[in-house]
């Protein structure tokens, strides 16, 4: 074992039980997070607007700053933009990380020192938390490489720019920048097919241990590898792979897949990172769900989500979580974001240690009836019969079928198969069987006659690339949807 997994051994020990100290005493750490954001916050204007000076608890806290969405920070943001200091945070940010947004276009997050040293904080104790677990660290001293967004800045104003994953790229600890792949210059690239391309002939003769990246991505890397080097499988090119990181979206419509790309079972680690900040990770292989980031710099608020729409939605804190409950994600963060609604919905699943499994986007459901779906139930209802069946996932979306000549309406499921099953009829059956397992909504739609059977629409490879392509959403950070209320991406899709 070398230098650098010794010291990662050696670090672990010492890190990861602060880790779970920390959860043992989570919600005193979260309110002292919450009390020094807000004395931090008290001499900005948005303090002053908000009478921070006043706040003296959670209660006073909540009365004072209502939940707001990117939408209504926008106009502090410009101010930053224009170079105003003192907007939402001491001082002006380092940078703004550019995301995709939803009525306003593009977002601009802002990202301050202490927000950013928390994001390389978490993502090491991921790694920690396996190598702790595990006792296996050999991968430090090899090659690892990270499937990200282009490093190259911009500006919004006078502020740089550019993606959370460009922008981490200038803040890698040293001890990983002589093991980290790509190159600045390959990396660059911003055409994503050109970019796997030059990544794939950069690496394809190196020792690879770690290979980081968005699921859908990371597959287009790895076919790429196998069209250039002949073999038949990636451990043939990378006998030393043997850690997957990933984020962004759900992994279990992609594993069949990339194990099979691989061509064996391998660890993986899930984090959940986003622009707005680190928000959780897996701890562990063998306990399920991500554990919270705790003491990272955020505040977390919780909103039931099907509250979330009302007037007055309500706000608790991590002292009053329950097991079980679909909650719409509150961020309070050391860049200046306060009250924030991020758009993601999650699920505790253990209080102790808090951990979570992301349940999909607010702004991302079925509810065209009153059923309400969200995409950790289309997830799961597909891949239990995808499972059962034998078959292989490559993508998939799913949207509402309304207008249907007199029959009743539907769910169309539009899924790209790595190769079509024999009977999509049964398939179809059986995701439908668990879509009512899951949405007790959904069973009575059925069983009352106001929804039919859903359907699949099997789609050429490559429909997904294609679509993604065209929206400018190709590669980095970007997912597709699992769902929507409409059929602007099914009409795409046809």
């Amino acid at each position: 074992m070398g230098l650098k997994a010794n010291m990662a051994r050696s670090i672990a020990k010492i890190i990861v039980p602060g880790i779970y100290r920390d959860h043992k005493n989570a919600v005193a750490i979260q309110n002292k997070i919450l009390r020094k954001l807000v004395i931090k916050g008290t001499k900005t204007q948005f303090g002053r607007e908000h009478d921070f000076a006043g706040i003296s608890s959670y209660s006073d806290f909540k009365v004072s700053v209502p939940i707001r969405d990117y939408e209504g920070l926008s106009h502090y943001i410009e101010m930053i933009a224009k170079g105003k200091e003192d907007v939402i945070w001491p001082g002006k940010p380092l940078y703004f990380c550019k995301s995709s947004g939803t009525t306003s276009g593009a977002k601009y997050i802002p990202l301050t020192r202490p927000s950013i040293n928390a994001q390389i904080a978490a993502a090491r104790n991921a790694l920690l938390m396996y190598v702790h677990e595990t006792g296996r660290a050999d991968f430090f001293d090899l090659k690892m490489i990270f499937l990200q967004g282009s490093p190259v800045l911009d500006k919004h104003g006078v502020i740089p720019s550019g993606r959370l994953s460009g922008i981490v790229y200038h803040h890698v600890p040293a001890y990983l920048t002589q093991n980290r792949m790509p190159s600045f210059k390959t990396n660059s690239i911003e055409d994503w097919e050109q970019k796997v391309d030059a990544i794939a002939k950069e690496t394809i003769k190196e020792r690879m241990s770690i290979i980081s990246g968005i699921p859908p991505w990371v597959v287009m890397y790895f076919e790429k590898l196998l069209e250039i080097s002949g073999k038949q499988t990636l451990k043939d090119i990378f006998p030393d792979f043997s850690l997957f990181v990933y984020g962004g979206v759900n992994y279990e419509p992609y594993r069949a897949k990339i194990e099979a790309l691989i061509g064996r079972k391998i660890d993986s680690i899930e984090t959940y990172p986003a622009s707005e900040g680190f928000i959780a990770y897996q701890d562990s292989q063998r306990a399920n769900g991500l554990l919270l980031n705790v003491n990272g710099g955020i505040f977390y608020e919780f909103v039931k989500a099907d509250e979330l729409s009302a007037g007055s939605p309500k706000r608790i804190s991590l002292a009053d979580v329950e097991l079980g409950v679909n909650y719409a994600l509150i961020l309070n963060t050391n860049s200046g974001l306060w009250a924030y609604d991020l758009g993601d919905t999650i699920r505790f699943v253990s209080l102790a240690p808090y951990r979570i499994v992301v349940t999909g986007r607010v702004t991302h459901f079925i509810s065209a009836f009153g059923e309400h779906v969200i995409g950790e139930e289309v997830e799961y209802a597909l891949m239990r019969a995808a499972n059962e069946m034998n078959v292989s996932v490559s993508e998939f979306t799913v949207a509402p079928q309304v207008t249907t000549d007199g029959e009743l309406p539907y769910h169309e499921w539009f899924i790209e198969f790595a190769q079509i099953p024999a009977d999509l009829k049964a398939l179809e059956s059986k995701v439908d069987q668990y879509m009512q397992e899951k949405n007790v909504y959904y069973k009575d739609l059925r069983t009352g006659n106001i929804l039919q059977q859903l359907k699949i629409r099997s789609l050429p490879a490559g429909s997904f690339v294609s679509y993604m392509k065209s929206q400018g959403k190709l590669g980095g950070q970007n997912k597709v949807p699992r769902l929507a209320n409409d059929r602007k991406i099914a009409d795409m899709l046809k």
